[in-house]
């Protein structure tokens, strides 16, 4: 990310998930000067102003959500045509509807988008197939052009990202639904039982080279249930058996510097859930592999 100012985009929503905790997430992040040092790196961090919903509350949860997607897609696509880094701090994984289809409509039409999408949960569901109708667990699955129109028509209708331009890394909490709709589309799935047969860097490794191969750049979103419970408690929806920090930041930094890496976004942070801080230090310790 040489020469490339980190602009750090913090979502205030909570709209799509059952616990609307990770809403202030970024705000303690940024509170906190958990990124303090990174400000003085290179071209520096610059945090932006927060992204908020712009509509009465309560609001219905399908509403805030295109809100605040629609909301981030022009602010993430107005720093690409800028030259900044988007950084993206959520919120709940809704957000990531935002983020991706603002940097697919900055590159353009005829542009392909690859994606890393890091996550104990496949989040591929649609309203037909949730039982809980949780939108945090549809994000992918729209981007894919699957679900709601409302949901995959933020930024311009349609699919945003291929299916053969996204991995899923770290998965190990799923229903049968999303598998079925991932297996038919041909999205490559890594689940965690190959990740620690493999290892996360020769696995992460193999993602980027398949998210690279044939798009204009890619992106990576990081759901942070991907890390073990005992070292990423802050998260809204923790399962065991997950990533450990040192492995992913290691992983991590085998994109640093990279000039295809258009965007990143961390998301699902819950500080009250997060006993002595110790998953906003994973949220710097991420960052900092990625930022040279």
């Amino acid at each position: 990310m040489v020469a490339r100012r980190v602009a750090v985009i913090g979502v205030a929503s909570g709209y799509g998930a059952g616990d609307p905790a990770c809403q202030d997430g970024s705000e303690v992040i940024r509170a906190l000067r958990f990124l303090s040092d990174l400000e003085a790196v290179d071209a520096g961090l610059h945090w932006d102003e927060p992204i908020r919903l712009a509509l009465p509350s309560p609001a219905d949860a399908l509403d805030a959500v295109e809100n605040i997607a629609g909301q981030l897609a022009d602010r993430v696509g107005q720093h690409l045509e800028q030259g900044d880094f988007p950084l993206v701090i959520g919120g709940d994984h809704s957000c990531a509807i935002g983020t991706w289809s603002g940097v697919k409509r900055a590159l353009g039409a005829s542009a392909r988008l690859g994606l890393i999408w890091i996550d104990a949960h496949m989040d591929s569901h649609t309203m037909a197939t949730s039982a809980t109708r949780h939108i945090h667990g549809m994000p992918l699955a729209s981007l894919l052009g699957q679900g709601d129109p409302r949901l995959s028509g933020v930024a311009g209708a349609g699919a945003k990202l291929l299916p053969e331009d996204v991995c899923l890394v770290g998965v190990r909490s799923f229903e049968a639904e999303e598998v079925i709709l991932l297996r038919q589309l041909g999205v490559r799935v890594y689940f965690m039982h190959e990740v620690r047969r493999r290892g996360l860097s020769e696995v992460f490794a193999e993602a980027l080279c398949r998210v690279a191969a044939h798009t204009r750049g890619y992106g990576i979103s990081i759901d942070l249930d991907a890390l073990d419970p005992a070292e990423g408690p802050g998260v809204g929806t923790p399962v065991p058996g997950g990533l450990l920090r040192a492995d992913m930041a290691d992983a991590l930094a085998l994109a640093q510097g990279d000039e295809r890496l258009l965007a990143v976004e961390i998301v699902e942070y819950n500080p009250y859930r997060d006993e002595h801080f110790v998953t906003a230090r994973a949220i710097h310790d991420l960052c900092r592999s990625l930022i040279p």
